[in-house]
């Protein structure tokens, strides 16, 4: 790795080349980096704006989810039935389905002998259980803190093999070339954020390859259950001239907002009592109450929303699970109104029925029961079913057996983003987007997927490199003169905004401006005429972003290069939407398109509540939105969903292609 300085438009810059350059510090990036490392390439670099602060190392759940091939118990499975199970969640192209199932057995137990804790019978059986929108028992868990544990082992790993880690580090720009009819990534202008003084902050990297594991766009939406250091940096692949796909697509669900958790599986199969408060904390309610007709069936839509945690429009009527966030939904926003769970106290029936085990349903009774779990409040069925569950609030002072929990709709989860190919490269070639930020999954996927498709699509990013764009940089001169232009650019807004040094709109109030908008244009309600209105808002936003910024310390630099971000990406998503809405995509996924000729899921609900469930029937709805932002234009096609492929498994010919070393070709 070479590493030296240069003077370039009054900035001294530190320069790094080096064959991979690897952003992010998650689970995906630092996988990343050991299959890289592995497979003999040892010139790459690390770079994280902060060691364990981003999703992996700090969100989670009851027991956190990893996906894989069940390849333990009765029930057979295969890599082609895993993939049909992901593609038959729609608009998710088959070859990464199989990809992505093919490759789980491999991803998991290379985390198991990193030292990743997941759970064995006396016989060797890795035993798992059914999450949301899995046909079978394909998940399991190391605990609440899967990810966690995850990370730990991937950094044991990465610091054992002295991989080189460049901290409190912020990539603010990737660099470009262009030829014919092909765009690729050279290399990264990013910010030390511990430099002294703007003119010494900026950093280089000259890079044959750009491994992107910067995690969802955590930072555009307010209601968010994303850890509130994990802001991604999907923008600077966008404008870059990367392209998305499936941006219409985020999941969303129940979390607490003091502590920022998702409340799914045991949280909600203990059955907690739901209520709403006025602002203050004032005339509390049992607000679920006036819309089902009794406590079993209100006990069992809760129960459910354990394992349907996601909202989902196909799950409200009938007293489904999702009406509960619909609901939640309708009080916070509309109500105006605080809601919270309870664990000390069990819900009371809407005819003021008393909890029993005896009014519940089978299911539940059965569920319960097997768990040892029949206690007389949800506090102590939670202390039976899931102790690591209660003390995940401890370690942030929140005791659940003295106080409520305050709850919202937050988004958890990016389904789309950035696209890639069956080795995770993006069309702007050099560039891998792998874990979140990888647009790979469709509109539905089975809980923990995102954590498997994290670990498989690092390691086919790694063995791409390692294959076929093996080889050292540019001569940093000719790097240089290729990039000129793009870093003088980057530059010479830092000058403007030190030089102006007028006092405008915060920096606060821009962020949010664009979480306000994406949280109510773009969480589980849709509106039509409203993203409209939102697009040209947000146009108008991301025109004059670099007329209100001002800075002078290296944090608010940083910090404005976040913001352009940030107003890039959530202009790109609307656009996305918008796109989506105008052509007639109805409701799917994680939310619901309001229609008033649409069918009311509730006889108690309000006319606007109306809506269409989504049938694939239309062609915004069968294929892929792609969306591209090149030149300061949003350009947008639909693609054909490709299907499984037919593998070529007879073993002579693979067994010779692999003798040739061309395993990436057959």
């Amino acid at each position: 790795m070479e590493r030296k300085i240069v003077d370039f438009e009054g900035f001294r810059l530190c320069c790094y080349s080096s064959n991979t350059l690897i952003i992010g510090s998650g689970a995906a990036a630092l996988n990343a980096a050991i299959q890289l490392h592995m497979a003999g390439q040892k010139d790459i670099l690390i770079v994280t704006e902060k060691w364990g602060a981003g999703t992996t190392r700090n969100a989670g759940s009851d027991k956190q989810t990893y996906y894989k091939l069940s390849f333990t118990g009765d029930e057979p499975d295969s890599a082609r039935i895993m993939a049909e199970d992901l593609f038959k969640g729609k608009c998710m192209h088959g070859d990464i389905a199989l990809c992505e199932a093919q490759g789980s057995v491999q991803s998991f137990l290379n985390l198991v002998r990193l030292g990743v804790p997941f759970p064995q019978n006396r016989y060797g059986a890795w035993v798992g259980y059914k999450t949301d929108h899995d046909p079978r028992a394909r998940g399991t868990s190391a605990g609440p803190y899967t990810s966690k544990l995850m990370f730990e082992a991937l950094s044991g790993e990465v610091k054992k093999r002295k991989i080189k880690i460049l901290d409190n580090t912020r990539v603010v720009a990737l660099l470009t070339k262009s030829g014919k009819n092909v765009r690729e990534v050279i290399g990264a202008l990013a910010i030390d954020l511990k430099a002294d003084k703007p003119e010494n902050a900026f950093i280089l990297f000259n890079s044959v390859n750009i491994i992107m594991a910067t995690g969802g766009p955590a930072g555009i939406y307010r209601d968010s259950v994303y850890p509130p250091s994990q802001h991604g940096s999907t923008g600077i692949a966008l404008e870059a001239g990367a392209t998305a796909q499936n941006l219409t697509e985020s999941q969303f669900g129940i979390a607490s907002l003091k502590f920022r958790w998702n409340l799914s599986g045991s949280y909600q199969q203990v059955i907690p009592r739901y209520f709403s408060t006025d602002k203050n904390g004032n005339d509390p309610k049992e607000f679920l109450n006036e819309f089902f007709p009794d406590l079993r069936t209100l006990t069992r839509a809760i129960f459910l929303k354990g394992y349907q945690w996601p909202f989902s429009p196909d799950r409200i009527n009938n007293y489904g699970s999702s009406l509960i966030d619909l609901l939640i939904y309708r009080e916070r926003t509309e109500k105006k109104r605080r809601v919270f769970l309870d664990y000390t106290r069990n819900p009371i029936g809407p005819a003021g029925e008393k909890f029993s085990k005896n009014i519940l349903d089978n299911e539940v009774y059965s569920y319960l029961e097997k768990s040892n779990a029949l206690k007389e409040t949800p506090y102590k069925r939670l202390q039976a079913m899931n102790q690591p569950a209660i003390q995940l609030f401890l370690d942030h002072n929140i005791d659940i057996s003295r106080e409520p929990l305050e709850i919202a709709i937050c988004v958890q989860h990016n389904n789309g983003g950035l696209k890639g190919n069956i080795w995770w490269e993006s069309d702007l070639l050099h560039l891998f987007p792998v874990g979140e930020v990888n647009g790979s999954h469709g509109v539905y996927r089975p809980g923990g997927s995102a954590l498997n498709s994290g670990q498989v699509g690092s390691y086919r990013a790694a063995k791409w490199i390692s294959k076929k764009y093996n080889y050292n940089p540019p001569p940093f001169f000719e790097f240089l003169e290729l990039a000129s232009a793009q870093i003088k650019e980057k530059l010479a807004l830092v000058t403007k905004w030190i030089s102006e040094q007028k006092r405008g709109v915060s920096f606060e109030e821009l962020f949010k401006e664009i979480r306000v908008r994406m949280s109510e244009t773009a969480g589980i309600i849709r509106n039509p005429g409203k993203t409209g209105k939102a697009v040209k808002e947000a146009y108008e936003m991301l025109e004059n972003i670099d007329h209100q910024i001002y800075a002078s310390r290296v944090k608010e630099i940083a910090d404005a290069f976040r913001l352009r971000e940030h107003c890039l990406t959530h202009y790109i998503y609307l656009s996305a939407l918008n796109k989506y809405l105008e052509a007639g995509g109805r409701s799917r996924g994680s939310f619901i398109v309001t229609d008033n000729k649409g069918i009311l899921p509730h006889s108690k609900l309000e006319n606007h509540w109306r809506f269409n469930i989504c049938n694939y029937d239309r062609d915004i709805e069968n294929k892929i939105l792609e969306i591209k932002y090149l030149n300061k234009t949003v350009r947008t096609r639909l693609v054909e969903v490709r299907p499984i492929p037919q593998q070529e498994l007879w073993f002579e010919k693979v067994w010779k292609k692999n003798l040739e070393d061309k395993m990436t070709e057959c």
